[in-house]
């Protein structure tokens, strides 16, 4: 459904996104991950067709934004930076005012997205009148007017209190439930992109560094317990003599963590300890978190980037 090749964009000299590959196919839920300054919004332009790659296209359902922007965007609804509306117009005629950019639309087909975003009782008042969250709800049903099979939204719960968030989390997922949507889905809110998201790209100085299902990349890779015993350090001793742990961390506090290693079942290491004679109130795994994840990622790969300028630097001084 979409699908960026090798994007590539740099303002003023500086590589804003590089050589930027992903796919996120009809029906999910796809998260775009980073900093400020990633590379999330300038990624998002290139695909609506608002930024020109320096390299690389962007297709929507086959069809290339570039050469077939009609065909590509015509049925993709968009929440992009910073929504404006007519403050001094209704909320009912900034809609109609904005479909007719695109295409006309029927009264009918208003009143079902005003329907659906929860703004039937205020769509006749001024829009400067406007909670944010009301605003945001009526750029949802903007982007909803085209009838589309794509939403992108870039941060559309920034600046929303934590009600507000909890309830255009929930619309979203009605209407992707309801309209069988694609959804591209830019935050810094990791713990909201963690409740929408099946799947994230991980952007870092506008190169990627992950994409896929996140749960199953930690499941595989860490299994991180707490454990709470009458004799913390020499269980951790135990645990680590018996080649049962990956890594302990200690840090003076209880419960101690550690991480078993992926081959040892979790049962074998808590009856570990139990058989060695330790006293063994509390065995918890820890369930993966996407921040978790997204600072581990983004953790390697600064520390991927400062070595390979180190040996850079090294070799160029050799040379010299």
């Amino acid at each position: 459904m979409i699908r960026l090749e090798n994007l590539s964009k740099a303002f003023a000299g500086r590589p804003a996104v590089e050589g930027l590959s992903l796919e996120v196919p009809r029906g999910a839920i796809h998260g775009l991950l980073g900093h400020n300054g990633a590379g999330k919004s300038t990624t998002l332009g290139m695909l609506l067709g608002q930024v020109h790659p320096d390299a690389g296209r962007t297709l929507v359902n086959g069809h290339d934004v570039a050469a077939e922007r009609g065909a590509a965007l015509g049925r993709v609804g968009a929440i992009f930076e910073a929504p404006c509306f007519y403050d001094y117009l209704s909320a009912r005629r900034n809609l109609r005012a904005f479909s007719n950019l695109t295409r006309r639309v029927s009264e009918a087909e208003i009143d079902a997205v005003v329907e659906r975003v929860g703004l039937a009782e205020r769509i006749h008042a001024k829009v400067s009148t406007y909670s944010h969250g009301m605003r945001q709800r009526l750029a949802l049903a903007q982007a909803l007017l085209p009838t589309p099979e794509v939403l992108i939204l870039d941060e559309p719960t920034d600046g929303l209190d934590p009600q507000g968030i909890a309830a255009f989390r929930e619309l979203l997922l009605e209407l992707h439930a309801e309209l069988d949507l694609t959804i591209l889905f830019s935050s810094h809110l990791l713990a909201e992109v963690e409740k929408l998201c099946g799947t994230v790209t991980v952007l870092h100085r506008g190169r990627h560094v992950f994409e896929g299902d996140w749960r199953a990349a930690t499941a595989a890779a860490r299994r991180r317990v707490r454990i709470r015993t009458d004799r913390p350090a020499e269980a951790l001793a135990s645990l680590a003599a018996a080649g049962l742990v990956e890594s302990a961390d200690r840090d003076g506090q209880e419960p101690e963590t550690v991480t078993v290693r992926g081959d040892v079942p979790l049962a074998r290491a808590n009856a570990h300890l139990v058989n060695a004679g330790f006293d063994v109130s509390a065995f918890a795994p820890i369930a993966p978190t996407l921040e978790a994840f997204y600072l581990e990622r983004a953790t390697k790969t600064e520390a991927a980037r400062a070595t390979a300028a180190t040996r850079h630097g090294a070799s160029k001084e050799e040379r010299n």
